[in-house]
């Protein structure tokens, strides 16, 4: 049987953050974030990882995490390029911002031989959240269905306390099937309550408890294949119209099929707390909450050991 595969998109460029956030140390042996989703992973059944990643951070991405993590896991490497773009198109001039997670994706379609889930490199998703989706995606290997999935998360269990978060908000029907996303990028507390703004001026409250997206998918092997097809025309219109900060977006793909019935998504509901660092702001309390994991024994410390 081919086993699921885990796929880590560790290009970003922290812009809100003011740094590379996927290699900033949270944990008490100096652990990074994603030291304990990969941890959370391969408990959950997770043998293979491709870390996607820009050309220029791949020696100190190979100090902090990849090195360490070839004790455990299987490692590959997929790089992310602002040049790697299908034919006819080129990078506009002045461009710096990458091409968003649905571009990752497809640069990594060499690495990606088996159905596979996908992660942000710079979030905690929590055990249950990589369990549930392993359980599924090994399930899924002898299904016909063109089905993908994806874990949800509760809101306000996602809220950032320092500014404004990017969360897909979901709808879902009574059998746990995606419906819609719609992506917000101000998403913040007021008060008790969470409200979202498109124009910075009108406001809209949304329910704690709406089912958002943190970017855990999951897809069959071909699904860069997918991406391929949407690929050029999304390029035609940002290299048009927005050509320093377009981005393709996983969810863009997704609703696009959905909206065209030519797949499906099942929701897999997590209660865990997601937490990252959106911010600056926000690291020490992602430190105080990792410590508090670490002292109640859901995590040992050293994180990596032979013995563990």
């Amino acid at each position: 049987m081919t086993r699921p595969i885990l796929v880590v998109m560790a290009a970003g460029m922290g812009s809100r953050y003011g740094g590379l956030k996927q290699i900033d140390s949270v944990g008490p042996q100096g652990e990074v974030i994603l030291d304990y989703s990969l941890y959370d992973a391969r408990r959950a059944g997770f043998e293979t990882v491709v870390f996607i990643i820009k050309p220029d951070i791949e020696e100190i991405f190979k100090q902090k995490v990849g090195n360490r993590i070839g004790d455990f896991m299987e490692v590959r490497y997929a790089f992310q390029e602002l040049t790697t773009l299908p034919n006819p198109y080129q990078l506009p001039p002045h461009r710096q911002k990458p091409w968003g997670t649905a571009h990752a994706v497809w640069c990594a379609s060499e690495q990606i031989d088996a159905p596979f889930a996908v992660i942000n490199a710079d979030d905690f998703y929590g055990y249950e959240a990589f369990k549930l989706m392993f359980d599924y995606l090994e399930a899924s290997v002898n299904s016909h269905e063109e089905q993908y999935a994806m874990v949800g998360y509760q809101l306000d269990r996602t809220m950032s306390e320092n500014g404004a978060v990017s969360r897909g908000l979901c709808q879902v029907d009574e059998e746990h099937f995606l419906q819609e996303i719609e992506e917000q990028t101000q998403i913040e507390w007021f008060d008790d309550r969470i409200r979202y703004t498109e124009d910075g001026v009108n406001w809209v409250d949304v329910d704690s408890d709406t089912i958002v997206s943190m970017n855990l998918w999951g897809f069959p092997s071909h699904f860069p294949k997918v991406i391929d097809r949407f690929l050029g025309a999304f390029l035609e219109r940002a290299i048009r119209s927005n050509p320093l900060k377009g981005e393709y977006y996983l969810p863009s793909v997704v609703r696009k099929q959905l909206r065209h019935n030519e797949a499906k998504v099942k929701v897999l509901k997590t209660d865990e707390q997601w937490f990252g660092v959106t911010y600056t702001e926000d690291k020490p309390l992602v430190q105080e909450k990792i410590q508090t994991l670490v002292a109640n024994g859901v995590y040992p410390s050293p994180l990596w050991s032979k013995e563990n």
